[in-house]
Formats: C-alpha cells, structure tokens, sequence
C-alpha cells in the first residue's frame, strides 16, 4: 500500500469512528444536541479535525441520519427478505422492530426524535428524515399489501390502515418505556400487534 492510499485509509477509518460517535450522541441527545465541540471533546480531537472530515454541521447530521438508516435496514428490513412473502415478513418486520426499539429505550430512536424536533423546521435535514421514515413506511405498506395478495388478509383490507396502526403501536411503546417508563409495555405492543393481526387475518374456509 503506497503512502497515499495509506493516508486515504486511515482517513476513511477516522470518519467512520467519528460517525459512530455522533450516531451515539445523536441517540442520546437529539440532532440539535449533537455538536461539533462535543463530539470533538469525545474524540479527543480537536475542532477543525472533525471539520476535516465534515463540511458543516449540517452535514455531519445528515450523514448521521444516513447511517442510522443503514443500521435499520441492515437489523429490520434485509433479515426479513428471507420470510415467505405476505404475513410471514410484515410478522418479522414489527417483531425485529420491537427488539430495536427494547434496545433504543435507554438510547433513543433518530426517527422519533428527529421528527419532534424538525416536524416545522424546513431544510435538508427534515427532508432527509422525511424520506428515510417515508421508504420505511412504503416497506411496510408493500408488505401488508403482499399480505392481502397472498391471502393471508382479508381482500378489504386498507394497507395504510394497518400501516398506521402499526406505527401507533411503536409510538406508544417509545413513548410509555422511555418516557413514562412502564414495565411491560414491550408485552402489550406485540399483544397490540397480535389483536390487529387477527382483525385483518382472512378466516379459513372451513369445507362443509
């Protein structure tokens, strides 16, 4: 390895480190708590070194947004691609998206507190946010309508119906676990999940 690609490794190494950092921060404190001053200090960097690495601040946010999607996809989306089609992956979908949301209890979801703090602050950042949780929405929105192809719902089934429902429930477990801090609350949103399952599930024809 020639000196340049040396120095052009090390370089793409630093930026990662530096993105995991402000991935962490962001969880915890918002975007608009993450800093360039803090995440230097948390670096052990100085300023214009992380500057090196990120234009603005802005930039360094958007770039965080990006790798948070990453991550989701990489834990939620892709390992249900690997279920039968229809109800076997939109059961995977809620289910793996429970187990990141146990986990950002104690963290924090991007997705959820970057729309509190952008929903009226028009910018790259929102619509960055806006596409990210809109894709994901469209995943599940496909895969309810698979459901109903499949068989597996009723033919009258609404997909953004179901779509939103499913959302509610996420909300209100982030919501009852992280701010209200309920016991429990991961057990009622998949028995939330299971009850809206069952209203949609297309009945079995029983031969006479």
């Amino acid at each position: 390895m020639n000196k340049s690609a040396h120095v052009m490794r090390k370089g793409e190494l630093t930026r990662v480190a530096i993105l995991d950092a402000a991935l962490m921060i962001a969880c915890q404190n918002g975007l608009e708590g993450l800093t360039i001053g803090l995440l230097a200090e948390q670096m052990h960097m100085s300023k214009s070194g992380v500057f090196a690495h990120f234009g603005s601040r802005e930039e360094l946010q958007i770039a965080v947004l990006k790798l948070y999607h990453t991550y989701f996809e990489q834990e939620i989306f892709y390992p249900s691609l690997q279920k039968p089609r229809g109800l076997p992956r939109l059961e995977s979908l809620f289910s793996l998206w429970i187990k990141r949301v146990s986990i950002e209890i104690t963290s924090g979801c991007i997705y959820i507190s970057g729309a509190v703090e952008y929903d009226d602050r028009p910018g790259a950042i929102r619509e960055t946010l806006v596409w990210m949780v809109s894709t994901w929405q469209k995943a599940l929105r496909y895969t309810t309508q698979q459901s109903i192809e499949t068989g597996d719902f009723k033919s009258d089934t609404d997909p953004d119906q179901v779509v939103f429902e499913m959302y509610g429930l996420i909300l209100a477990l982030h919501h009852d676990a992280r701010f209200l801090k309920k016991p429990g609350s991961i057990e009622r949103a998949q028995s939330g999940f299971n009850r809206l399952i069952d209203y949609y599930r297309r009945c079995p024809i029983i031969a006479s």
